[in-house]
């Protein structure tokens, strides 16, 4: 059954010296994040940017699906901590995605860790809809 998961953003004024605000609207968990160009494409100073969100739902996609094939080969994980870092470049958009994992696996050996790591950074559902983007790994 497919789900479909919501958001919005209301932006005021020009992008420079404008603002706005990001809400979660099917959950409501995350709450109203402010977000600026400044914060995009200078220093966050606790606001958000398009990219931060691309990095959770890229961090969070990527740890469900390693996860998933993981158990499915008989060693489901302990463990998985799993970053991402989006790059942007003002003036020519996201450039790169790096992910990093580190995890507990009982009962495996690091070369086939990092085997299906590489086939979980190609298959979740972020990394496709991400495919334009060069996604790099380190596991």
């Amino acid at each position: 059954m497919a789900t479909t998961r919501s958001a919005h953003t209301v932006w005021e004024g020009d992008l420079l010296k404008g603002s706005g605000v990001v809400t979660f609207d099917s959950s409501g968990a995350i709450g109203e994040q402010p977000v600026t160009w400044a914060s995009r494409a200078e220093e966050a100073n606790g606001r958000t940017s398009p990219e931060e969100l691309i990095a959770a739902a890229h961090s969070s996609c990527f740890s469900m699906a390693f996860s998933n094939m993981l158990a499915k080969q008989g060693t489901p994980p302990s463990r998985l901590v799993t970053s991402a870092d989006v790059t942007f470049q003002p003036g020519e958009g996201i450039t790169g995605i790096h992910l990093t994992v580190e995890g507990t696996v009982p009962g495996m050996a690091e070369d086939a860790f990092l085997a299906v790591a590489e086939e979980a950074k190609t298959g979740c559902p972020v990394s496709q809809a991400l495919k334009a983007v060069p996604i790099s790994l380190t596991a």
